[in-house]
Protein backbone atom coordinates (compact mmCIF):
# COMPACT_ATOMS: atom_id res chain seq x y z
CA UNK A 1 0.00 0.00 0.00
CA UNK A 2 1.53 3.22 -1.22
CA UNK A 3 2.07 6.08 0.95
CA UNK A 4 1.21 8.71 -1.38
CA UNK A 5 -1.77 10.52 -0.04
CA UNK A 6 -3.11 13.72 1.63
CA UNK A 7 -2.90 14.40 5.05
CA UNK A 8 -5.66 13.73 7.00
CA UNK A 9 -7.57 16.54 8.50
CA UNK A 10 -7.24 16.59 12.65
CA UNK A 11 -9.52 18.55 14.53
CA UNK A 12 -8.28 21.57 16.52
CA UNK A 13 -7.79 19.46 19.81
CA UNK A 14 -5.91 17.12 18.20
CA UNK A 15 -3.51 19.95 16.46
CA UNK A 16 -2.88 21.16 20.28
CA UNK A 17 -1.85 17.97 21.21
CA UNK A 18 0.54 17.41 18.47
CA UNK A 19 2.06 20.30 18.92
CA UNK A 20 2.84 20.43 21.85
CA UNK A 21 4.37 17.09 21.58
CA UNK A 22 6.28 17.56 18.86
CA UNK A 23 7.35 21.09 20.76
CA UNK A 24 8.69 18.48 22.89
CA UNK A 25 10.34 16.57 20.97
CA UNK A 26 7.95 13.64 20.55
CA UNK A 27 6.06 11.86 18.63
CA UNK A 28 2.29 11.40 19.78
CA UNK A 29 1.56 7.49 20.10
CA UNK A 30 -1.69 5.68 19.40
CA UNK A 31 -4.98 5.90 21.49
CA UNK A 32 -7.34 3.86 22.34
CA UNK A 33 -10.60 3.88 24.83
CA UNK A 34 -10.26 1.89 27.88
CA UNK A 35 -14.10 0.93 27.78
CA UNK A 36 -15.49 -2.04 26.70
CA UNK A 37 -17.21 -1.01 23.76
CA UNK A 38 -13.66 0.22 22.46
CA UNK A 39 -15.46 3.56 20.69
CA UNK A 40 -13.33 6.86 20.90
CA UNK A 41 -15.86 8.53 18.49
CA UNK A 42 -19.23 7.58 16.95
CA UNK A 43 -20.69 9.77 13.92
CA UNK A 44 -23.18 8.70 11.51
CA UNK A 45 -22.08 6.60 8.55
CA UNK A 46 -22.07 8.54 5.09
CA UNK A 47 -23.00 6.37 2.47
CA UNK A 48 -23.39 6.67 -1.12
CA UNK A 49 -26.11 4.54 -1.95
CA UNK A 50 -25.97 3.88 -5.81
CA UNK A 51 -27.90 0.75 -6.02
CA UNK A 52 -31.07 0.23 -3.75
CA UNK A 53 -29.80 -3.66 -2.77
CA UNK A 54 -27.54 -1.49 -0.28
CA UNK A 55 -30.23 -1.18 1.86
CA UNK A 56 -29.71 -4.82 2.54
CA UNK A 57 -26.45 -4.43 3.38
CA UNK A 58 -25.93 -1.30 5.30
CA UNK A 59 -28.80 -0.45 7.81
CA UNK A 60 -30.12 3.48 8.22
CA UNK A 61 -28.72 4.50 10.71
CA UNK A 62 -25.36 2.93 10.82
CA UNK A 63 -22.76 4.99 12.69
CA UNK A 64 -19.01 4.76 12.17
CA UNK A 65 -17.30 3.93 15.28
CA UNK A 66 -13.48 4.97 15.76
CA UNK A 67 -11.44 2.39 17.91
CA UNK A 68 -7.93 3.61 17.84
CA UNK A 69 -6.29 6.68 16.30
CA UNK A 70 -2.86 8.59 16.55
CA UNK A 71 -0.93 5.89 13.72
CA UNK A 72 0.51 6.95 10.45
CA UNK A 73 -0.45 4.39 8.13
CA UNK A 74 -2.33 1.12 9.25
CA UNK A 75 -2.86 -1.87 6.99
CA UNK A 76 -3.47 -6.02 7.32
CA UNK A 77 -5.91 -6.33 10.07
CA UNK A 78 -7.48 -9.63 10.65
CA UNK A 79 -9.53 -10.80 14.06
CA UNK A 80 -8.38 -13.21 16.26
CA UNK A 81 -9.06 -14.89 19.71
CA UNK A 82 -10.84 -11.69 21.13
CA UNK A 83 -8.50 -9.06 19.44
CA UNK A 84 -7.73 -7.14 16.11
CA UNK A 85 -4.67 -7.68 14.70
CA UNK A 86 -2.80 -4.98 12.43
CA UNK A 87 -0.11 -3.49 10.85
CA UNK A 88 1.59 -0.11 11.54
CA UNK A 89 3.77 -0.19 8.59
CA UNK A 90 5.65 2.89 9.24
CA UNK A 91 6.84 2.14 12.91
CA UNK A 92 8.06 -1.26 11.45
CA UNK A 93 5.21 -3.24 13.71
CA UNK A 94 2.25 -5.35 14.15
CA UNK A 95 -0.35 -4.34 16.92
CA UNK A 96 -3.03 -5.70 18.60
CA UNK A 97 -6.31 -4.15 19.76
CA UNK A 98 -8.63 -5.66 22.30
CA UNK A 99 -12.12 -4.74 23.65
CA UNK A 100 -11.11 -3.08 27.42
CA UNK A 101 -7.67 -3.39 27.02
CA UNK A 102 -6.57 -0.90 24.02
CA UNK A 103 -3.88 -1.14 22.05
CA UNK A 104 -0.56 -2.78 22.76
CA UNK A 105 2.45 -3.79 20.37
CA UNK A 106 2.12 -7.51 19.55
CA UNK A 107 5.47 -7.71 17.18
CA UNK A 108 8.30 -5.11 16.41
CA UNK A 109 10.13 -5.21 14.21
CA UNK A 110 7.53 -6.93 11.84
CA UNK A 111 9.21 -6.25 9.00
CA UNK A 112 13.20 -5.09 8.25
CA UNK A 113 15.09 -6.22 10.61
CA UNK A 114 18.49 -4.22 9.58
CA UNK A 115 20.87 -2.54 11.51
CA UNK A 116 20.88 0.77 9.58
CA UNK A 117 17.56 3.09 9.58
CA UNK A 118 15.53 1.66 6.57
CA UNK A 119 15.40 4.60 4.45
CA UNK A 120 11.97 4.12 2.96
CA UNK A 121 8.25 4.67 3.75
CA UNK A 122 7.06 1.47 4.71
CA UNK A 123 9.44 -0.62 6.82
CA UNK A 124 7.00 -3.13 8.58
CA UNK A 125 5.01 -5.89 7.08
CA UNK A 126 1.94 -5.87 5.35
CA UNK A 127 -1.52 -8.43 4.94
CA UNK A 128 -2.06 -10.86 7.57
CA UNK A 129 -4.66 -13.94 7.18
CA UNK A 130 -5.43 -17.11 9.18
CA UNK A 131 -5.08 -20.72 8.03
CA UNK A 132 -7.24 -23.91 8.81
CA UNK A 133 -5.52 -24.35 11.57
CA UNK A 134 -5.58 -20.72 12.88
CA UNK A 135 -2.20 -19.39 12.26
CA UNK A 136 -1.33 -16.09 11.84
CA UNK A 137 0.16 -15.91 8.38
CA UNK A 138 2.06 -12.82 7.30
CA UNK A 139 2.98 -10.75 4.07
CA UNK A 140 6.37 -9.61 5.25
CA UNK A 141 6.40 -6.48 2.92
CA UNK A 142 9.70 -4.99 3.56
CA UNK A 143 11.22 -8.11 4.75
CA UNK A 144 10.31 -9.21 1.25
CA UNK A 145 8.87 -13.06 2.78
CA UNK A 146 5.81 -14.32 3.48
CA UNK A 147 5.63 -16.41 6.98
CA UNK A 148 3.62 -17.87 9.77
CA UNK A 149 3.44 -17.40 13.62
CA UNK A 150 3.28 -21.20 14.84
CA UNK A 151 1.63 -20.00 18.17
CA UNK A 152 -0.05 -16.52 18.79
CA UNK A 153 3.32 -15.51 20.89
CA UNK A 154 5.11 -13.04 19.09
CA UNK A 155 8.12 -14.42 20.88
CA UNK A 156 7.15 -18.06 19.04
CA UNK A 157 8.71 -20.02 15.93
CA UNK A 158 8.31 -18.51 12.94
CA UNK A 159 8.38 -20.11 9.48
CA UNK A 160 8.97 -18.39 6.67
CA UNK A 161 6.59 -20.00 3.52
CA UNK A 162 8.31 -18.21 0.71
CA UNK A 163 11.03 -15.66 0.02
CA UNK A 164 11.90 -16.40 -4.02
CA UNK A 165 10.84 -16.97 -7.19
CA UNK A 166 13.16 -18.50 -9.38
CA UNK A 167 16.15 -17.71 -7.64
CA UNK A 168 15.30 -13.98 -7.41
CA UNK A 169 13.75 -11.95 -4.18
CA UNK A 170 10.51 -11.66 -3.99
CA UNK A 171 9.16 -7.46 -4.02
CA UNK A 172 7.60 -6.63 -1.21
CA UNK A 173 4.36 -9.10 -0.43
CA UNK A 174 1.31 -7.14 0.15
CA UNK A 175 -1.99 -9.11 0.57
CA UNK A 176 -2.77 -12.72 0.84
CA UNK A 177 -5.47 -14.84 1.38
CA UNK A 178 -6.22 -18.84 1.47
CA UNK A 179 -8.07 -21.51 -0.24
CA UNK A 180 -9.73 -24.01 1.58
CA UNK A 181 -7.34 -26.72 0.06
CA UNK A 182 -4.94 -25.02 1.94
CA UNK A 183 -2.84 -23.36 -0.74
CA UNK A 184 -1.96 -19.82 -0.08
CA UNK A 185 -2.23 -16.68 -2.62
CA UNK A 186 -0.16 -13.66 -2.35
CA UNK A 187 0.19 -10.00 -4.03
CA UNK A 188 3.69 -8.79 -4.44
CA UNK A 189 3.89 -5.10 -5.68
CA UNK A 190 7.29 -3.23 -5.12
CA UNK A 191 5.74 -0.77 -2.28
CA UNK A 192 7.98 -2.19 0.65
CA UNK A 193 11.18 -1.32 -1.36
CA UNK A 194 12.73 2.10 -0.06
CA UNK A 195 11.85 3.52 -3.51
CA UNK A 196 8.37 2.15 -4.30
CA UNK A 197 8.99 1.47 -7.93
CA UNK A 198 10.16 -0.56 -10.45
CA UNK A 199 13.60 1.31 -10.96
CA UNK A 200 14.88 0.25 -7.47
CA UNK A 201 18.39 -0.80 -6.89
CA UNK A 202 16.99 -4.02 -4.62
CA UNK A 203 14.40 -4.71 -7.47
CA UNK A 204 15.15 -8.36 -8.50
CA UNK A 205 11.97 -9.48 -10.44
CA UNK A 206 10.62 -7.74 -13.20
CA UNK A 207 7.21 -8.91 -12.45
CA UNK A 208 4.48 -7.45 -9.91
CA UNK A 209 3.29 -11.08 -9.67
CA UNK A 210 0.56 -13.21 -8.14
CA UNK A 211 1.87 -16.28 -6.80
CA UNK A 212 0.33 -19.35 -5.21
CA UNK A 213 2.24 -21.99 -2.45
CA UNK A 214 0.61 -24.58 -3.03
CA UNK A 215 0.23 -26.89 0.07
CA UNK A 216 1.31 -24.17 2.41
CA UNK A 217 -1.22 -25.58 5.28
CA UNK A 218 1.00 -28.49 5.42
CA UNK A 219 4.46 -26.71 5.05
CA UNK A 220 6.25 -28.03 8.24
CA UNK A 221 7.42 -25.51 11.43
CA UNK A 222 10.77 -24.59 10.57
CA UNK A 223 10.81 -26.05 6.94
CA UNK A 224 13.22 -24.08 4.39
CA UNK A 225 11.17 -21.38 2.53
CA UNK A 226 8.50 -23.29 -0.29
CA UNK A 227 10.25 -21.23 -2.69
CA UNK A 228 10.67 -24.21 -5.68
CA UNK A 229 7.20 -25.04 -5.45
CA UNK A 230 6.08 -21.21 -5.85
CA UNK A 231 3.51 -20.73 -8.86
CA UNK A 232 3.19 -17.46 -10.71
CA UNK A 233 -0.46 -17.00 -11.37
CA UNK A 234 -0.63 -13.84 -12.90
CA UNK A 235 1.78 -11.31 -14.23
CA UNK A 236 0.25 -8.77 -16.30
CA UNK A 237 -1.12 -6.19 -13.22
CA UNK A 238 1.90 -3.15 -12.86
CA UNK A 239 0.85 -3.04 -9.22
CA UNK A 240 -1.32 -6.18 -7.93
CA UNK A 241 -2.88 -5.29 -4.51
CA UNK A 242 -5.87 -6.78 -2.24
CA UNK A 243 -6.84 -10.10 -3.15
CA UNK A 244 -9.87 -12.04 -1.85
CA UNK A 245 -12.12 -15.52 -2.86
CA UNK A 246 -15.59 -15.52 -3.44
CA UNK A 247 -17.38 -18.25 -1.23
CA UNK A 248 -17.29 -20.91 -3.37
CA UNK A 249 -13.62 -20.21 -4.51
CA UNK A 250 -14.50 -20.81 -8.39
CA UNK A 251 -13.48 -17.03 -8.55
CA UNK A 252 -10.05 -15.14 -7.53
CA UNK A 253 -10.55 -11.33 -6.98
CA UNK A 254 -7.12 -8.86 -7.10
CA UNK A 255 -7.49 -5.57 -7.54
CA UNK A 256 -4.50 -3.13 -9.39
CA UNK A 257 -3.14 0.04 -7.30
CA UNK A 258 -2.28 1.74 -10.42
CA UNK A 259 -1.63 3.70 -12.67
CA UNK A 260 -5.20 1.96 -13.33
CA UNK A 261 -7.31 1.58 -10.35
CA UNK A 262 -8.97 -1.80 -11.72
CA UNK A 263 -10.80 -4.97 -10.46
CA UNK A 264 -9.91 -8.00 -11.97
CA UNK A 265 -11.53 -11.35 -11.89
CA UNK A 266 -10.27 -14.92 -12.62
CA UNK A 267 -11.41 -17.99 -12.47
CA UNK A 268 -9.71 -20.92 -10.79
CA UNK A 269 -9.05 -23.94 -12.57
CA UNK A 270 -9.14 -27.28 -10.84
CA UNK A 271 -5.01 -27.51 -10.36
CA UNK A 272 -5.33 -23.88 -8.36
CA UNK A 273 -4.02 -21.86 -11.35
CA UNK A 274 -5.85 -18.79 -13.20
CA UNK A 275 -7.90 -18.55 -16.33
CA UNK A 276 -10.43 -16.37 -17.57
CA UNK A 277 -9.21 -13.13 -16.56
CA UNK A 278 -12.49 -9.96 -16.07
CA UNK A 279 -12.47 -6.55 -15.70
CA UNK A 280 -14.61 -6.27 -12.82
CA UNK A 281 -14.66 -2.50 -12.42
CA UNK A 282 -12.42 0.71 -13.32
CA UNK A 283 -11.98 3.52 -10.93
CA UNK A 284 -9.00 4.99 -12.60
CA UNK A 285 -11.34 8.38 -13.30
CA UNK A 286 -12.30 8.90 -9.99
CA UNK A 287 -10.48 11.68 -8.36
CA UNK A 288 -11.12 10.45 -4.91
CA UNK A 289 -7.97 10.19 -2.94
CA UNK A 290 -7.18 6.67 -2.88
CA UNK A 291 -6.66 3.13 -4.77
CA UNK A 292 -8.11 -0.29 -4.93
CA UNK A 293 -6.32 -1.79 -1.74
CA UNK A 294 -7.20 -4.44 0.54
CA UNK A 295 -10.57 -6.44 0.18
CA UNK A 296 -12.78 -9.15 1.72
CA UNK A 297 -16.35 -10.70 0.50
CA UNK A 298 -19.37 -11.25 2.52
CA UNK A 299 -21.17 -14.53 2.74
CA UNK A 300 -23.21 -13.58 -0.26
CA UNK A 301 -20.10 -12.94 -2.68
CA UNK A 302 -20.66 -9.01 -2.23
CA UNK A 303 -17.15 -7.88 -2.27
CA UNK A 304 -15.90 -5.30 -0.17
CA UNK A 305 -12.68 -2.69 -1.09
CA UNK A 306 -10.70 -0.29 -0.04
CA UNK A 307 -10.93 2.32 -3.11
CA UNK A 308 -11.71 6.40 -3.89
CA UNK A 309 -13.12 8.17 -0.91
CA UNK A 310 -13.52 4.88 1.28
CA UNK A 311 -14.61 1.42 1.08
CA UNK A 312 -16.13 0.10 -2.20
CA UNK A 313 -19.07 -2.63 -2.44
CA UNK A 314 -19.55 -4.44 -5.30
CA UNK A 315 -21.93 -6.98 -6.32
CA UNK A 316 -20.20 -10.30 -7.42
CA UNK A 317 -20.70 -9.62 -10.96
CA UNK A 318 -18.85 -6.12 -10.44
CA UNK A 319 -21.51 -3.73 -9.89
CA UNK A 320 -21.01 -0.68 -8.03
CA UNK A 321 -23.68 -1.22 -4.62
CA UNK A 322 -22.58 2.06 -2.68
CA UNK A 323 -19.00 3.48 -0.57
CA UNK A 324 -18.75 3.88 2.48
CA UNK A 325 -17.39 7.71 2.56
CA UNK A 326 -14.13 7.49 4.94
CA UNK A 327 -12.76 10.76 6.32
CA UNK A 328 -9.80 9.47 5.46
CA UNK A 329 -7.61 7.28 2.95
CA UNK A 330 -8.88 3.93 3.30
CA UNK A 331 -6.21 0.38 3.43
CA UNK A 332 -8.26 -2.34 4.26
CA UNK A 333 -10.90 -4.36 6.17
CA UNK A 334 -11.78 -7.26 7.69
CA UNK A 335 -14.56 -8.89 9.51
CA UNK A 336 -15.36 -9.74 13.09
CA UNK A 337 -17.96 -10.40 15.77
CA UNK A 338 -19.71 -13.56 16.98
CA UNK A 339 -21.93 -13.10 14.09
CA UNK A 340 -18.84 -11.78 11.67
CA UNK A 341 -21.08 -8.21 10.88
CA UNK A 342 -18.81 -6.39 11.96
CA UNK A 343 -16.69 -4.82 9.23
CA UNK A 344 -13.37 -3.30 11.27
CA UNK A 345 -11.39 -0.59 8.87
CA UNK A 346 -7.92 0.35 8.57
CA UNK A 347 -7.82 4.38 7.29
CA UNK A 348 -4.43 6.06 7.91
CA UNK A 349 -4.24 7.34 11.58
CA UNK A 350 -7.11 5.39 12.78
CA UNK A 351 -8.99 2.14 13.23
CA UNK A 352 -12.89 2.47 12.48
CA UNK A 353 -15.60 -0.03 12.53
CA UNK A 354 -19.38 -0.68 11.03
CA UNK A 355 -22.07 -2.92 11.81
CA UNK A 356 -23.87 -4.29 8.87
CA UNK A 357 -26.55 -6.90 8.15
CA UNK A 358 -24.81 -9.68 6.14
CA UNK A 359 -21.95 -11.99 8.03
CA UNK A 360 -18.90 -11.58 6.28
CA UNK A 361 -17.01 -14.47 4.75
CA UNK A 362 -14.75 -16.09 7.49
CA UNK A 363 -11.05 -15.89 6.84
CA UNK A 364 -10.45 -19.67 8.16
CA UNK A 365 -12.36 -21.69 5.57
CA UNK A 366 -12.66 -25.52 4.90
CA UNK A 367 -13.63 -28.06 2.78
Amino acid sequence: MRLKRSLPLLGTSALLFACVFMAAGKTPGPTSDPTAEGALSSTPLKVDRLDPSINSIIPAGAMLERIATGFTWVEGPVWDRGSLFFAEIPSNSIRRWTPGKGVSIFLQPSGYKGSAPYGGKESGSNGMTLDTRGRLTVAGHAQRDVFRFESLDAKGPITILADSYQGKRLNSPNDLVYRSDGSLYFTDPPYGLRTQNDSDPEKQLKVNGVYRIPHAIEHKPGASPANADLQLVVNDLPRPNGIAFSPDEKYLYVNNSEPKRIWMRYRVKSDGTLADPKLLYDATADPRVGGPDGMKVDMEGNIYSAGPGGVWIFSPEGKPLGTIVMPERTANVAWAGPDRKTLYICASTSIYRVHLKIAGEPFVKTK
